[in-house]
């Protein structure tokens, strides 16, 4: 059994996202959490909201709330929602904890004793129209690495390019749109990253098995213009983690706070530290998966995240880690992925333009979206989410295929035989066959599966389920009972046992229908089938089954049309 720690890229707190941002890092990471708890190992699956810096403020301002409420709010919203697209997360955290202020407060002091914090007197961006500092990222203007015209000021979300402020072609306000702004001079400490980048370099050389576009990112920005850059890591706001050093105010850092990109990865840590502590756990339990001192040096640590994310976390958040010259466990493997656009465009946060998670749920059950999104995860390049492609997804994989092939077995099964399994007849030389070809097709699915390769997965999934359907037609159990009962009762037989093999298997894909499926089955034997004739065999003769309701309902023109114009303009 190993022992497997999962992070997911963690959401920012201003707003409900949408279906790309959780493909993007959530939905991917509750898939590896699902299957690697399936086959027997124990996981770790954390997640918290980002709750430091501008938009947070500005978010709660719009609301009209104080910005801790609003935090507290939007945590809650953010949880059920989750929780409504079943993301089996040990624990959703939030980086506004007081485990999080304590450990960056922490890092902070150990990068200081160990040379890597420097006082850097700064140009810093001031709007006269917003009468403010305004952070990197809500200044914008024209990347002069790209030319595309709605850079950050912290980053190129077309290039990936790291930028600061000064950088940016014509800047302009992301708040106001003002152009009336002022550099003026400001103190900040700067976390001295090209100190650190041989051995970030030799780190990220290290890891051979890393996704083509992780490792290209990151050798990206570690290697190309000036290379990597020391950063600076506070910033003059009202609202985030004070900089102290440890439990001692810093000198000269009165009223300011920690940036959001150095305290929010170190939340992956305190979220930890949160689970152990509200579930009243010592701490060598947190310690055990984070420490490599205190036993974590055989975990193997996963994260998923968007392609933004990764220049942070395969550089920066290491930096921090490498920096403070600690036995903290580093990543192993960082599985990344492209952009879900949407229906010939982008998904718009500001614009409401694609569908967010709240609306999704309103519209369909979780498993119809879990199933859409993983099949066509932005794996290898960017994909996207048009309302033909995902009503003919459902209505051929889900309702067709394994839907279509639960509701024939069992009410065929209930017309002739009752509802209990039938005794009868043996399996022959088609049982052999469909067996050989299932067993190559799970275990296909078995090795994407922990290659984290996604839309592979999904796809041998569903060829699992078109076996069954091919089976069932050929063998015709219906045509068979009329000259051999004995004969339709063993196809039936090893078909109702197909069910709960299929309810098993696409549990990481599909929970709610896997429940429904097992629940129908009314069997709790959900182990995994490392030995498949077995597995074939648990449901015995005169074990009672249901027929369910449909498992999966088709998507209508009517309704494919009313949603595409529905989802088409601005959310209220």
């Amino acid at each position: 059994m190993a022992r497997i720690l999962i992070t997911s890229a963690i959401p920012y707190i201003n707003g409900i996202k949408h279906l790309g941002n959780l493909v993007g890092s959530q939905l991917p990471a509750d898939l590896y959490a699902r299957y690697m708890r399936q086959r027997g190992h124990e996981v770790l699956f954390l997640c918290a909201t980002d709750e430091h810096g501008t938009p947070a403020e500005l978010a709660a301002a719009k609301a009209g709330k104080p910005v801790a409420e609003y935090c507290a709010e939007m945590w809650a919203t953010q949880k059920a929602l989750s929780d409504g697209f079943r993301l089996s997360f040990d624990k959703f955290g939030r980086s506004s904890s007081v485990q999080n202020r304590a450990l960056t407060q922490h890092f902070a002091g150990k990068l200081d004793d160990n040379g890597l914090i420097e006082e850097v007197t700064e140009s810093q961006v001031y709007s006269h129209a917003d009468g403010r500092f305004l952070p990197d990222r809500y200044i914008e203007g024209t990347c002069p690495n790209c030319g595309y015209e709605h850079a950050r000021g912290d980053q190129c979300e077309n290039c990936t390019k790291q930028l600061d402020p000064t950088d940016l072609i014509n800047p302009r306000s992301a708040i106001s749109g003002s152009t009336d702004l002022e550099v003026r001079e400001t103190k900040h400490l700067y976390l001295k990253q090209r100190s650190l980048r041989g051995q970030l370099s030799d780190w990220i050389d290290s890891k051979t098995d890393w996704p083509v576009l992780t490792t290209s990112i990151a050798k990206k920005w570690l290697n190309d213009g000036d290379g990597l850059q020391d950063r600076g890591i506070t910033r003059d706001l009202d609202w985030g983690v004070p900089v102290m050093k440890g439990t001692a105010p810093w000198p000269g850092m009165e009223g300011k706070v920690f940036y959001v990109w150095f305290d929010a990865p170190i939340e992956y840590i305190a979220c930890a530290k949160e689970w152990t502590d509200a579930d009243g756990r010592p701490d060598a339990e947190w310690e055990r998966w984070w420490r490599t001192d205190k036993g974590a040096d055989d975990v193997r640590y996963v994260q998923f995240m968007g392609k933004d994310n990764v220049p942070f976390h395969t550089l920066s958040f290491p930096a921090t880690l490498i920096g403070s010259g600690e036995p903290w466990k580093m990543v192993d493997y960082i599985k990344s992925f492209n952009y879900l656009n949407y229906d010939g465009g982008q998904f718009s946060t500001s614009q409401g333009r694609g569908v967010f998670m709240d609306q999704a749920l309103e519209i369909l059950p979780a498993d119809y979206w879990r199933w859409w999104l993983l099949s066509h995860a932005p794996e290898n390049s960017d994909s996207e989410f048009t309302w033909e492609n995902f009503q003919a997804s459902v209505n051929k994989d889900l309702a067709d295929v394994l839907g279509n092939f639960v509701s024939r077995v069992t009410k065929f099964c209930r017309s002739k035989f009752g509802t209990d399994v039938p005794d009868g007849g043996a399996w022959g030389d088609d049982e052999a066959a469909l067996i050989a070809r299932l067993e190559t097709g799970l275990r296909a699915y078995e090795t994407h599966m922990e290659a984290m390769e996604v839309r592979k997965a999904a796809g041998e999934l569903r060829a699992l389920w078109v076996a069954g359907n091919e089976y069932l037609q050929s063998a015709a159990p219906w045509a068979v009972f009329k000259e051999d009962p004995a004969r339709a009762a063993a196809i039936v037989r090893l078909a109702l046992n197909l069910i709960r093999l299929y309810a098993v298997i696409s549990r990481p894909f599909i929970p709610d229908a896997s429940a429904a499926m097992l629940a129908a089955m009314k069997t709790e034997d959900d182990g995994w089938p490392d030995d498949l004739a077995a597995a074939l065999g648990v449901l015995e003769v005169g074990h009672s089954f249901d027929v369910p309701d449909v498992l999966f309902a088709k998507i209508s023109d009517e309704e494919r049309d009313t949603w595409a114009e529905r989802f088409s303009g601005v959310r209220d």
